[in-house]
């Protein structure tokens, strides 16, 4: 493999309802795409899932655009690999900045899969092409209005539910979620808005029964994590501190909880994904696919990604109708009656990239060559 070129598209996309986590509401996602194509003529599609400001990453939309186009791309262009799993060693010299290779790297993976005409899921080794799809709904204006969200998406068929959690926003929320929808999968995401000042509190909450607390403490933190872990029975699960096959190891020989939301951007693509999937598989540490507000192009990665082994949990991939008005990808990801979805069989990611929607869109265009 050679690649050519490397053109990055930024969109803007408004959501269909607001998001809230405890870092803040957002209404309108800011999403670069990247376009990749080989010498042979070949392309694929990744995005890149770094938030507009850097609040639950160091990465942000403009600071990607910059890295992509002054290292990134040009470390990558005309180099020979033997496969897309080696385009990571090319970008591996640079520190962090795994959400701007991510973007490059899973294009890369859907170009080498359309090119051998095999679905993508099914080159990254996955074996589940039904995964189980759970959803995310961020914090509401009021309690009312999270519990007519859930009925909504229990309704829907999807099988976990996951809510924001923040302090003046955690107890007594999750106390009437249970009251009104009894036993349901349910857990409660806090993005780091807690201290271990807050394990009091996290031992009365280990009474509603959840699936996991995630990310409670510090967002560069294991150390803590395994404190709480230790003082509470609800498993914790780890988000932000495990970027490499190395925080997660060393997470799971602290016993910094019990579960791992393995995001394929926060992680630096599939190549890094696959790798940490068979350390926690191998040491009996489920994991699940987070979501990032993706549009259709990231979904579609996350689609292929989840079909791994590891991935035992309903993760964030759910329908693109969701939040956004018009996807960027046809058909748009549909959930079914049950709350799964089918990784499809179309080569590459296996959706069809609406391009001239996507140039419609797009805010700003730039083709590195």
């Amino acid at each position: 493999m050679k690649i050519k070129s490397i053109e990055l598209i930024e969109i803007n996309l408004p959501l269909v309802h607001f998001f809230e986590t405890s870092f803040g509401r957002t209404y309108e996602r800011r999403i670069i795409l990247t376009n990749v194509k080989d010498t042979e003529g070949n392309e694929g599609w990744g995005e890149c899932t770094a938030g507009e400001t850097p609040s639950y990453s160091y990465e942000w939309t403009n600071g990607c655009w910059e890295v992509m186009q002054h290292i990134l791309a040009p470390m990558v262009i005309g180099k020979e690999v033997e496969s897309a799993a080696h385009i990571w060693d090319l970008m591996e010299e640079i520190r962090g900045n795994r959400m701007a290779k991510a973007a490059i790297e899973t294009a890369c993976w859907d170009l080498e899969a359309k090119k051998l005409n095999v679905p993508l899921w099914r080159y990254l080794g996955g074996v589940n092409q039904e995964i189980s799809s759970g959803v995310s709904i961020g914090i509401q204006d009021t309690v009312e209005e999270l519990l007519e969200k859930i009925k909504t998406e229990i309704d829907a068929g999807y099988q976990r539910i996951k809510i924001k959690i923040s302090p003046r926003w955690d107890y007594d929320v999750i106390a009437k979620v249970r009251e009104t929808f009894g036993d349901i999968p349910l857990m409660g995401d806090a993005n780091s808005a807690y201290t271990l000042a807050d394990t009091e509190l996290f031992k009365r909450m280990d009474d509603f029964n959840l699936m996991m607390f995630e990310q409670p403490l510090r967002h560069d933190d294991i150390i803590d994590h395994a404190k709480l872990q230790r003082e509470v029975k609800t498993p914790i699960c780890l988000d932000e501190p495990i970027k490499s096959p190395e925080d997660a190891r060393k997470a799971i020989e602290l016993n910094s909880g019990k579960i791992i939301n393995l995001k394929n951007g926060r992680v630096g693509g599939h190549n890094q994904s696959k790798k940490i999937e068979q350390i926690c598989r191998e040491a009996g540490i489920p994991v699940w696919c987070g979501g990032m507000l993706e549009s259709g192009i990231g979904r579609a990665h996350n689609i292929a990604i989840s079909t791994l082994a590891g991935y035992t949990m309903p993760g964030d991939v759910s329908a693109s109708k969701r939040y956004w008005h018009e996807d960027i990808i046809e058909p748009a990801v549909e959930v079914s009656e049950n709350g799964t979805i089918v990784a499809p069989e179309g080569a590459g990611i296996g959706f069809e990239v609406k391009t001239l929607r996507i140039y419609n869109l797009a805010s700003r265009r730039l083709e590195i060559k």
